[in-house]
């Protein structure tokens, strides 16, 4: 314990008797099941953890729970790594008992972020820094992995070389930028100066050298600049201090390797920072009035002048940034106040701004933003205040190489076979998640490692579509389809037009087709050709409908099955003219209010209700369908298939509703909307079910309504209504 004393002199200053006796009991246990694991120098991996704590600590200012997840994080991260899923459970169960259910918290999500094989690709990175954001369900566990990473950095000399360049890349393309977003731009600009020492130390070097050269001449410059400018603030009596920021080594790299310029070509190596200690109603007059005193004495590049004051940033940033000439070299001043400052300093003004807020969830930046936003009131109760999850509407999936692909929640396993490539998705029969058989429909979840099964002989089928979320899975699987029916239609007609030959029958293939479409009630001729491509169809039945088609056979039956209805009509009409009581034939159908207990239902084509004349024809698979005698589809019915048409009536005391479509044109007048379905709710008192209006073209409002009607003389009434109201061009019903 006395190798820990500074950890533990840090804990006594910083946090009450309770929170020593706990600190104390972590690093006895960590102590002591540590015993025997070492880092790559020799020394305990213990030395490690309590680094990490001191960092969350002083540099962080991360409280007790954080301080001993940060000392225990490493046995948690082992145990995690070699223990069956069940031992592991009961080990944290006992761990909670110990250390409490928020350090133990912690320390899982630490380790599910260690568990990550990640890979070193640029393209990648975001994904893989939202990946780990999506880990820190509590918000510490991202700021103790920051600690974590940046003392790993600290120490990567006595990494071996292979770990030094993967860890160094890491922490410059992922961690430097979680920390750039938290606003923990000290942690950034080492993690990035680390890193770059490791990944190209040769630039590293000479750009160090270059500062440690300059450093004095720097220096006199500033003391030689800011003498005219002090004695002028003190003559006007005004309080401040000033800073002077040097570079980092990162960013001046960065420079001049994006602008192409050598180390002296970087002008902007340092910046000043006048701050100014002042009430808050004088803020903006003495910013304005410093920066008058500055360029009172060094002439001003107006290009780059900045006014944050009185307009500030969207994030809260203020201040004056002025760009002056001093002896042949720019200089970048900026002016601002006590509390300007504290609030920039703080991380409110991150270059970096939050993206659009998306329906029901949280971006990973917004995450971030919103923990910034915690850091700057308080460090050791963020938990309690922030139980926000970062639920992003996105998972990050892993293939067995360690790529990571970003998809949608509810993704399922065809969704990331076909993200992977369309092929593997068009050939995909399953897959393994996380070394686990699955079917194509298995959702997958945050983090899973995911292989995809195929065979040759698979193709995409239609009922896929009701299953797959992502449009490149949707589409591609569309795509597949169009070509399989322009497939069927080229073979089915090829083998159509073979037969007919063969067959002798004189007939063109489009008069079969046509005719086959009309008896087997098919919309397109395709869909024919689709049957006899694959095989639902066989010649034999095709030949012998053909056969009877050209021979009259059929069409006889149709004459004979068309003279009866007419004869049975004629009978009826002739019992209604001398007044005999009204019975229905026996093939007759009469529609009660309750369709519902009857195998009849009312045909969509042509939506009849109460009042309509209507007949009945009886379908293979649906049972009665009811149409009313006007319908579009009725004189192809009757003349295709007149037995299977039967007579029906509405009984003369139904009641019931029925939905009527009504489309209306109007003058596009401020609350024509309004004024009809005032008309249809209230003076009319029927059920709106569906309303769609849209602008066009000359003033004109046109559109559709779905209304509740009890039978067909309420329509009249109701289109008689509308047309009454003062604007109102055309009322018709539509079905």
């Amino acid at each position: 314990m006395a190798r820990y004393e500074q950890l533990r002199a840090l804990v006594r200053a910083s946090f009450s008797e309770t929170t020593q006796r706990l600190v104390d009991d972590a690093l006895a246990y960590a102590d002591e099941f540590l015993a025997d694991e070492l880092r790559y120098d020799g020394s305990p991996l213990l030395d490690h953890a309590v680094a990490v704590a001191r960092i969350a600590i002083e540099e962080i200012g991360l409280g007790r729970n954080s301080t001993v997840a940060s000392i225990l994080h490493d046995i948690v991260r082992l145990q995690h790594k070699r223990l069956p899923a069940a031992e592991f459970l009961a080990f944290m169960q006992r761990f909670r008992e110990r250390f409490g259910d928020e350090a133990a918290g912690i320390t899982v999500g630490l380790a599910n972020i260690s568990g990550l094989r990640l890979k070193d690709a640029k393209e990648q990175a975001e994904n893989f820094r939202d990946l780990i954001v999506s880990y820190s369900e509590d918000p510490r566990v991202i700021l103790i992995k920051l600690a974590d990473r940046l003392e790993v950095m600290r120490s990567l000399a006595i990494f071996p070389p292979e770990k030094r360049r993967k860890k160094s890349w890491e922490a410059m393309n992922l961690y430097a930028q979680i920390a750039h977003k938290l606003g923990l731009y000290g942690i950034k600009s080492e993690l990035e100066d680390l890193a770059l020492k490791y990944l190209e130390p040769k630039d590293f070097e000479h750009i160090s050298q270059k500062l440690e050269e300059s450093a004095d001449e720097r220096r006199a410059f500033i003391a030689k600049f800011l003498v005219p400018i002090e004695a002028k603030l003190r003559t006007l009596g005004i309080r401040y201090h000033i800073k002077s920021r040097t570079k980092s080594i990162y960013s001046i790299w960065n420079k001049m390797r994006k602008q192409r310029v050598p180390f002296e070509g970087v002008y902007d190596i340092f910046a000043l920072r006048i701050i100014i200690d002042c009430p808050p109603e004088q803020e903006k007059p003495l910013c304005w009035t410093v920066y008058s005193v500055v360029t009172d004495f060094y002439t001003p590049n107006t290009n780059r002048m900045r006014d944050w004051i009185s307009i500030p940033k969207s994030n809260g940033y203020e201040s004056l940034h002025a760009t002056v000439s001093a002896e042949g070299r720019w200089v970048e001043v900026q002016i601002r106040t006590e509390r300007m400052d504290a609030v920039a300093e703080r991380g409110i003004a991150a270059h970096w701004r939050y993206k659009g807020v998306q329906q029901g969830a949280q971006t990973s930046e917004q995450w971030l933003g919103r923990l910034r936003e915690a850091l700057e009131e308080t460090t050791h109760s963020l938990a309690q205040r922030f139980d926000a999850k970062p639920a992003s509407g996105e998972i990050f999936v892993f293939t067995p190489n360690g790529d990571l692909r970003k998809l949608p929640e509810g993704a399922c396993v065809l969704d990331f076979a076909f993200d992977i490539h369309s092929n593997l998705g068009a050939s995909c029969t399953g897959g393994k998640i996380n070394n686990r058989s699955a079917s194509i429909r298995e959702v997958l979840h945050n983090g899973d490692i995911v292989e995809i099964l195929t065979q040759k002989n698979q193709t995409p089928k239609a009922d896929w579509l009701s299953f797959v979320t992502t449009s490149k899975a949707k589409n591609r699987i569309k795509a597949f389809l169009r070509e399989e029916q322009a497939k069927h239609t080229r073979l089915g007609r090829e083998e159509l037009e073979r037969k007919l030959k063969n067959w002798k029958l004189a007939l063109s293939v489009d008069e079969a087709v046509s005719y086959l479409a009309k008896y087997y009630k098919l919309r397109l001729g395709t869909e024919v050709y689709a049957l006899i491509a694959t095989n639902k169809l066989d010649f034999q039945t095709i030949k012998e409908l053909l056969t009877r088609h050209l021979s009259g056979e059929a069409e006889l039956e149709r004459q004979r099955a068309a003279a009866e209805q007419e004869r049975q009509k004629a009978a009826e009409r002739a019992d209604r003219a001398a007044g005999r009581q009204e019975r229905p034939s026996t093939d007759a159908l009469v529609i009660d209010d309750d369709i519902s207990k009857i195998q009849y239902k009312l045909a969509r084509c042509c939506n009849p209700i109460k009042g309509d004349e209507v007949f009945g024809f009886v379908t293979i698979n649906a049972g009665i369908t009811i149409h009313r005698t006007d319908c579009p589809n009725a004189k192809r019915m009757r003349e295709n298939y007149p037995y299977r048409v039967i007579e029906a009536r509405w009984r003369q005391n139904s009641e019931g509703a029925f939905r009527v479509t009504l489309r209306i044109v109007a003058a596009d007048t401020t609350g024509m909307a309004n004024h009809i379905t005032e008309v249809i709710s209230r003076e009319l008192r029927l059920n709106i079910r569906s309303i769609h209006f849209a602008a066009g073209s000359g003033g004109i409002l046109s559109g559709t309504i779905d209304v509740e009607v009890p039978s067909a003389v309420a329509v009249d009434a109701l289109i008689h209504s509308i047309l009454r109201i003062k604007g109102v061009q055309r009322a018709f019903r539509m079905n």
